[in-house]
């Protein structure tokens, strides 16, 4: 029931450029902790119990990756696979042999096993909220109660949740909801991952979502971020006649990307695998603009020969036959701990041995795949590059492109995550073939806000203008050097700030396949000028809330004007 009609507004991070209008309705609370109380049963008794819901929850979760399939699947793999680690397992029984209950001992066990995964940060700091919904799940069997989920009225209806886990997201039902807003995540969660994935609308880590009651009706612009709860009849107008006229609107054909005036701009794949080659080439990828390598060395006790790794990038460039093919060297250290690289704790991971730094200590690694890049290349006729993560020194850039020369690539670059690679361009261009900006770390460091915390989420905004002009400094560099300066962060698939990219100097945009029609159909829209313009607009604001505004009000007059500049 609504309790109030003012009209207020939220803002968050939008994922895509939906538009949704409809009712609230929240996310169940979670179920309460377990009581801390003796068991009535035997420990052995107690073991089966645990044992036999940890089983069934992961067998569940499979069958809801089954069902949803594509990258729903893939993460809902890995949260099966937390369900049955060995070492939760030996933890719960630990904590049973005291006398505890099984759905005390899963639900403390799972705690601890958040918080080591949270500590580490990065990677598997990211699948710490994961662990929330495994454990709700595997408590909600040992109580034999539905585990919270998606509420499922007879009405559409726009969900509220702090956030949602893997096997929520992946099988929501499209015919019923609207748009999802939650209170925490970023760009890069899970849940704005998959809701990109199946073109949800979505408004993500909107401070005071949680504020919002069933019943009040709300717009969500996932175009600007913003939430307008309770609007005017006005509002609502504006925004009906928004949804027709983009239903309406003439679909741009999947090919090059490229602005008004016919400027190229390549679109390329964001990839974590081999697996997903074929929907990134029938989504329009013109290559790849950033291949995670992780996948190869994640779960082992051991790095991969070159044999094994130079099949799975043969496989790679085999399927862009004469484009470019962008391989991220192995990116991982404390914040992704390998037994074989570097797996110390560290208090603050995100600053620590990670990326260029835990490869140069262990230089073997490096150059065992470098090699298999390189063999993989030799047998292809794709454009490999190769590009280092967590470069932030000239010394750094040298090291790394003279190792890849040494090994027969071509065409070596850097990651910009740092600020003090941004502010240092010009000289590290000088040395090196390309820069690929990672936007996701570069916000994170620019910005001092942990991407993982939902309390800072509303600093983890890439068009900040802080972050825009490190991107700037960048794109300059490139051009007065004539390198390349590509896009891999999740910036690169907010379709209005793409375009500000490309006006700050970026000459390629790679982002996950999904968001590929919606940032070439943005493109589409804008030519060079104009987006040199927007690029000006969003420098001179003092915030990301500032700059994002000023820009879709520049973008908002008649189409007619735009083409015609």
């Amino acid at each position: 029931m609504t309790t109030t009609t003012t009209p207020m507004t939220l803002r968050g991070v939008g994922i895509g450029r939906g538009l949704g209008i409809g009712p609230v309705l929240r996310m169940p609370d979670p179920l309460p902790e377990p009581a801390d109380g003796p068991s009535a049963l035997a420990a052995d008794a107690e073991k089966v119990r645990a044992a036999g819901a940890l089983a069934a929850t992961a067998a569940d979760i499979r069958l809801r990756g089954e069902k949803a399939g594509g990258s729903a699947k893939d993460v809902l793999e890995a949260q099966a696979f937390m369900a049955e680690d060995p070492t939760l397992k030996d933890d719960v029984n630990v904590r049973l042999d005291t006398g505890k209950t099984a759905e005390r001992a899963v639900f403390e066990a799972f705690v601890q096993f958040r918080d080591l995964l949270t500590s580490m940060g990065g990677y598997m700091g990211e699948r710490a909220t994961d662990l929330d919904d495994v454990s709700q799940r595997a408590v909600a069997h040992l109580q034999g109660v539905p585990a919270p989920g998606v509420p499922d009225p007879d009405h559409p209806f726009v969900l509220v949740a702090r956030d949602l886990a893997p096997a929520d997201t992946a099988l929501l039902n499209l015919d019923k909801v609207l748009a999802l807003i939650t209170s925490d995540g970023g760009p890069t969660s899970h849940t704005a991952i998959l809701a990109r994935e199946k073109s949800i609308v979505a408004v993500v880590g909107a401070s005071g979502a949680l504020s919002l009651e069933d019943g009040e009706t709300v717009i969500v612009d996932a175009s600007t971020g913003v939430v307008t709860v309770n609007p005017t009849d006005a509002e609502r107008s504006a925004a009906e006649a928004t949804l027709a006229s983009r239903a309406s609107a003439p679909v741009v054909p999947v090919g090059p990307g490229a602005l008004a005036d016919g400027t190229a701009v390549p679109l390329l794949a964001n990839l974590g695998s081999v697996d997903k080659l074929a929907a990134a080439i029938e989504l329009g990828a013109e290559g790849v603009g950033l291949f995670r390598t992780e996948f190869l060395f994640l779960d082992s006790d051991k790095a991969p020969s070159v044999a094994e790794q130079q099949a799975h990038y043969t496989t790679l460039f085999e399927a862009f036959p004469g484009k470019k093919v962008v391989v991220r060297a192995l990116d991982a250290g404390a914040d992704k701990p390998l037994s074989f690289l570097n797996d110390e704790p560290e208090e603050n991971p995100a600053l620590g041995l990670r990326g260029l730094r835990a490869l140069r200590a262990h230089e073997s690694i490096l150059r065992d795949q470098l090699t298999a890049i390189a063999n993989a290349a030799a047998a292809t006729t794709a454009e490999a590059w190769v590009m280092a993560p967590m470069v932030s020194t000239v010394e750094e850039t040298r090291y790394f492109v003279g190792l890849a020369r040494e090994l027969g690539l071509k065409t070596a670059g850097v990651m910009v995550e740092v600020p003090a690679a941004a502010l240092l361009a010009d000289r590290i261009l000088a040395d090196a073939d390309f820069a690929s900006i990672g936007t996701n770390d570069l916000t994170q460091y620019t910005l001092a806000a942990d991407r993982l915390l939902g309390s800072v989420s509303s600093f983890q905004d890439p068009w900040h203008p802080a972050v825009l002009r490190l991107v700037g400094e960048v794109g300059r560099a490139g051009a007065a050097l004539g390198k390349p300066v590509g896009i891999c962060g999740e910036a690169a698939a907010d379709p209005m700030l793409a375009v500000v990219l490309v006006g700050l100097g970026a000459t390629s945009l790679s982002m996950s396949p999904a968001a590929l029609a919606d940032v070439r159909a943005e493109l589409s829209r804008f030519t060079r000028k104009q987006a040199t313009q927007f690029a000006e607009l969003a420098l001179s604001a003092n915030s990301a809330v500032e700059a994002r505004a000023a820009v879709f009000a520049a973008a908002t007059p008649s189409t007619n004007t735009q083409k015609s500049e």
